[in-house]
């Protein structure tokens, strides 16, 4: 197996990790005495949730209706999966949104309700409130992805233009809600997961406007009108709607950063787990990461050779190109291949649930000689990082990471191996 091979090894070793079945199978809610139990969810690995949740039920029958990105469909027995556009609104997700409403809005107290809940809801999820359109979400998810806000700032700031998100799906309904969440947030907050519509949390409008002024979006004119009014807040945690609901975090990058380094110690590989919740701009966070790669490469420090170093999180990429294409694991792994040129590294940065931003691959691989394969090819890769464009220079190498839909959403997975 070479080093290429072992980075894809760690990389499914993460994602098997993060298999839904599991933490449903722990967290499986008890059947109600006398009512239904109706299942509703949202995110790229919704599908999967859903079909884990049907092999593991043994109550009576279930349904319900989850929404997942188009192409990330399964089987399922009776829980109807319908797919929107990720991760820039459309109309499938409008009227997904609001079918997930009607679905428990008439439902009683004796109901039960769970709510398979991961990354990708917000995009799959547009509500917006009376007075906007479906057009305002749109380029309010649009300024988001270029501000290089983190997840967690931006899910303030769509949970008060929405009539779904911030705990109100939830609070539309009499009936019982148990979430099962798979994080794709630094830090694992449940509210934040989707922008939480079936979670609450604390954050106010005035905090989604000063997010908005930070990062100088440019939103509509109908947007800041809408956060300026007492309509934009969320319901708060301590709303009595909420009193008997329950949330967990069933998987998460925690789990599967530590799966990944076992398996690296099983090939005799020392693996450092810098963080599961890293954030900021991609490029920033790849010098962070080169510099230690360098200083283990040349000097044998902080950590002994062979070493491997793990993290995980959600970085950002502030968008200075509308013409370049790639994500932004794309995007570190580019600014990583700038700064370890020479030197015997090898990495792999890649998304868990298989996309790395809009187009069809999760990640890239790089090593020492990226640079010079770039360059043979007439690509100059510091070029392409300014405007943004990653995978065509990945795409030019053969050094795209591409896997598919995974069934999960843990975040990004970093690998960096030093021989």
């Amino acid at each position: 197996m070479d080093d290429r091979q072992l980075l894809a090894r760690l990389f499914d070793e993460a994602v098997k990790a993060a298999d839904p079945i599991y933490g449903i199978r722990k967290y499986l809610p008890t059947p109600p005495a006398k009512g239904r139990t109706v299942v509703i969810g949202a995110g790229k690995g919704a599908a999967q949730m859903a079909a884990a949740l049907e092999t593991v039920w043994n109550g009576p029958p279930l349904t319900g209706i989850v929404v997942t990105r188009y192409g990330y469909g399964c089987h399922t027995e009776a829980i109807e999966i319908v797919e929107a556009a990720h991760p820039v609104p459309d109309e499938a997700g409008l009227v997904a949104s609001r079918r997930l409403i009607e679905t428990v809005q008439n439902l009683s107290e004796e109901d039960l309700v769970i709510a398979l809940i991961c990354g990708g809801g917000s995009a799959l999820l547009p509500s917006p409130p009376e007075g906007l359109s479906l057009n305002d979400e749109i380029a309010l998810n649009e300024a988001l992805l270029a501000s290089g806000a983190p997840i967690s700032a931006m899910n303030v700031v769509r949970k008060h233009v929405s009539t779904i998100k911030g705990g109100r799906l939830a609070a539309a309904t009499r009936s019982r809600v148990v979430s099962l969440i798979v994080s794709d947030i630094p830090g694992d907050n449940p509210a934040f997961v989707a922008s939480g519509p079936t979670v609450p949390d604390a954050s106010t409008r005035d905090e989604a406007l000063a997010i908005v002024e930070r990062y100088r979006m440019s939103l509509p004119a109908a947007i800041i009108a809408h956060l300026n009014s007492p309509e934009a807040e969320a319901p708060r945690p301590d709303d009595a709607r909420f009193s008997r609901n329950e949330h967990y975090v069933i998987a998460s990058s925690s789990v599967s950063l530590e799966a990944a380094a076992a398996l690296a110690q099983n090939f005799g590989i020392k693996a450092h787990i810098l963080s599961d919740s890293v954030e900021g701009e991609a490029r920033d966070v790849a010098m962070v990461h080169a510099a230690l790669a360098r200083e283990i490469a040349t000097r044998n420090r902080p950590f002994a050779k062979p070493a491997l170093l793990l993290s995980g999180g959600e970085t950002t990429v502030t968008l200075r190109s509308k013409v370049g294409k790639g994500g932004r694991n794309g995007e570190f792994a580019l600014a990583l291949a700038l700064s370890i040129s020479g030197l015997d590294v090898k990495a792999l940065a890649a998304d868990t649930d298989g996309i790395d931003g809009s187009e069809n691959n999760a990640g890239a691989f790089v090593d020492g000689s990226t640079v010079e394969r770039l360059l043979a090819t007439s690509l100059d890769p510091r070029s392409l990082l300014e405007r943004n464009d990653s995978y065509s220079g990945f795409a030019a190498t053969g050094d795209l990471f591409e896997t598919g839909p995974t069934g999960t959403n843990v975040n990004d997975f970093r690998a960096i191996l030093i021989r």
